[in-house]
């Protein structure tokens, strides 16, 4: 089940013709997952890929975990031949992980999907469907929920060109909700569609991808370490002829954020430096360079705000945390002198 990752993908994928898996019968999807310290969750989306009917097999590339999720795998899925593990040794980050698991993959299709997504029995099944009616389709996208089954921003969306952003930031499309040229790139506030639709862009939670497409566009793009590889991948997709669906009525629920919780300023960093690059890659001809120069100016004075609104959010938390035990004191030492009420003056 192990193996020794440190094989770095490029421009072409050399993937592994074998007419079978090692349980007998050839995937019709390939899922990978990428895990860094995810717990629990890990496993638990494993599982319930596993519990698909159709079949499948898990290709999880691990980026160094030390919080003994890989070690809870290894316990539950270990003697299962659908699982495979490749341990990187370290955190590769979402990209350049994907990639090492890739040349591996013989499912007809490519499912790469976060390691905090919970899918249902039937949802890879229902994908296949989908993008075998749509063989111009080289990606499909569902919908997103968050635990509390609200709409997850991201599953669908158009792509946050320098303009949707800036008038995102100047809230224009507040002030002007009917004019399309002030619409934001984010599209949770319109109705779902009542079939599947042509996209722009869809969340790198969930990504079904047909092995013709990902074969011409190549893997995910390396010079993103977490976060808009995924928007790369999209524009990539739709420059290349493939079209990008949305499928409103398969959905997954996504635990956001798990492997990031503990270092959300490291997160943001990545985000925002991601940001940076995705303009820089597809927008910078298109724009005049002041544009530009004002869009990366912005871009970290978001990313500023946004540290600093979490730096005072941890120091809050520790001064009430530091104060709990005091009042616990108080609280005792009244209880001693006979005051059944040791909050009272």
């Amino acid at each position: 089940m192990r193996e020794q990752g440190r094989r770095r993908v490029e421009s072409s994928l050399a993937f592994r013709r074998e007419p079978q898996s090692a349980a007998g019968i050839r995937p019709l999807v390939s899922v990978l997952l990428v895990n860094y310290n995810g717990g629990a969750l890990l496993c638990e989306s494993v599982r319930s890929v596993l519990a698909s009917n159709i079949p499948v097999e898990v290709l999880l590339s691990d980026n160094g975990s030390t919080d003994g999720s890989l070690q809870l795998l290894y316990h539950l899925f270990g003697r299962d031949p659908r699982v495979h593990v490749i341990e990187n040794g370290d955190n590769y980050g979402f990209a350049r992980a994907n990639n090492v698991s890739l040349p591996n993959a013989i499912g007809e299709y490519v499912l790469f999907l976060n390691s905090d997504c919970i899918v249902k029995p039937d949802t890879l099944q229902r994908m296949y469907q989908v993008m075998e009616a749509y063989p111009d389709v080289g990606m499909g996208g569902c919908l997103i929920r968050n635990p509390d089954g609200s709409e997850q921003a991201g599953c669908r969306r158009a792509v946050p060109t320098p303009w949707r952003a800036s008038m995102r930031v100047l809230h224009m499309n507040q002030l002007f909700p009917n004019d399309p040229q002030f619409h934001s790139f984010v599209l949770t506030h319109e109705p779902l569609p009542v079939h599947p639709v042509s996209i722009e862009a869809i969340s790198g939670a969930f990504m079904f991808v047909r092995r013709a497409a990902l074969e011409q566009v190549g893997p995910l793009d390396e010079g993103y370490f977490l976060h808009c590889e995924d928007l790369d991948w999209c524009m990539r997709f739709r420059q290349a002829g493939w079209k990008i669906m949305f499928v409103p009525d398969v959905t997954v629920i996504h635990f956001k954020g798990q492997s990031s919780k503990t270092r959300p300023i490291r997160v943001l960093w990545y985000k925002h430096k991601g940001m940076i690059r995705f303009y820089q890659k597809f927008f910078r001809r298109e724009y005049s360079w002041v544009l530009m120069v004002l869009v990366t100016i912005a871009v970290w004075t978001r990313f500023s705000l946004l540290a600093l609104v979490e730096l005072l959010g941890r120091r809050r938390a520790a001064k009430e945390t530091s104060v709990a035990p005091a009042i616990s004191a108080i609280a005792l030492t009244k209880v001693a002198r006979g005051n059944d009420r040791p909050f009272d003056a």
